[in-house]
């Protein structure tokens, strides 16, 4: 006979899902706010809006200080996920597929990036790059957003690694195929959808990242995020709300499309076994 559950209580199930709303709006709300305050028609931050304007999308687009941070951005943001996927997927293979000493140790160290904090490591890559003349520059920012990235690509394409049929490989191997062909035609296929989420995690990661950037950029070449810090001390406007809602909104439409291709992948993979 199976112990009876508290959830097995309707009203206790209520209870719960009602904490769980509550926690949920509690976290959600501050981010939600930015998105009425980026089209006030105020000359300053002030909730509620007392007039609606474009005015500070308006700013953002026409500014050459705002678009040369968003380019910087984007490009530092294009390079290191194109680096990131092809380090992550190898470093996931190998800890996946790999069978050797200290593999436990490597994929702590791989996955380290995600639990100590970015102020951390601000201050030791700042420190090590001071000395080799990278901080500043366009190659320093990108080899620390790479670092901070990667963990991202390893888990996601991990997770698919485990997850695939070891035996589909073995067949092609077993047709005569290289293990170079079989991985290009047989595994990789099977783990883009999870390369792309992992590609995309990277890409969003690198965008929003802001204590690592504000200590490794320039004044020749800043960030988004540290354009942002910047403004926030000396003009706090509704242009960094505004642009705070294009990086929300950035993000979450990124995501949904890799929901959609892995639904449509899904699909796609019932339809062939059907």
């Amino acid at each position: 006979m199976r112990a009876r559950s508290p959830l097995d209580n309707p009203l206790a199930t209520l209870a719960l899902t009602g904490v769980a709303v509550l926690i949920l709006l509690f976290l959600i709300l501050p981010t939600v706010l930015v998105i009425p305050l980026s089209f006030s028609g105020e000359k300053y931050l002030a909730f509620p809006p007392k007039s609606w304007s474009l005015q500070w999308y308006a700013a953002f687009f026409t500014d050459p200080d705002w678009q040369e941070a968003i380019g910087f951005s984007l490009k530092i943001a294009v390079i290191s996920t194109l680096i990131t996927t092809a380090i992550g997927t190898v470093t996931a293979l190998i800890l996946v597929r790999g069978n050797f000493i200290g593999r436990g140790v490597i994929k702590s160290l791989v996955l380290a990036p995600m639990i100590v904090p970015h102020i951390i490591l601000a201050v030791a890559l700042y420190l090590a790059f001071s000395h080799w003349g990278l901080t500043g520059s366009l190659t320093g920012l990108v080899i620390a957003h790479v670092v901070l990235c990667v963990p991202f690509v390893v888990l996601t394409v991990s997770a698919a690694l485990q997850r695939l049929d070891p035996s589909l490989e073995m067949a092609a191997l077993s047709l005569g195929a290289s293990p170079v062909l079989a991985f290009t035609f047989v595994t990789l296929p099977l783990l883009r959808p999870a390369i792309l989420t992992g590609a995309v995690f990277a890409f969003i990661t690198s965008l929003d990242e802001a204590v690592v950037s504000y200590f490794l950029s320039g004044t020749a070449g800043k960030t988004l995020t540290r354009k942002m810090f910047e403004d926030i001390d000396f003009d706090v406007s509704p242009v960094i709300a505004a642009v705070s809602t294009l990086i929300l909104f950035a993000s979450v439409g990124l995501m949904a499309l890799v929901q959609a291709g892995r639904a449509w992948h899904e699909r796609k993979k019932l339809n062939r076994t059907a």
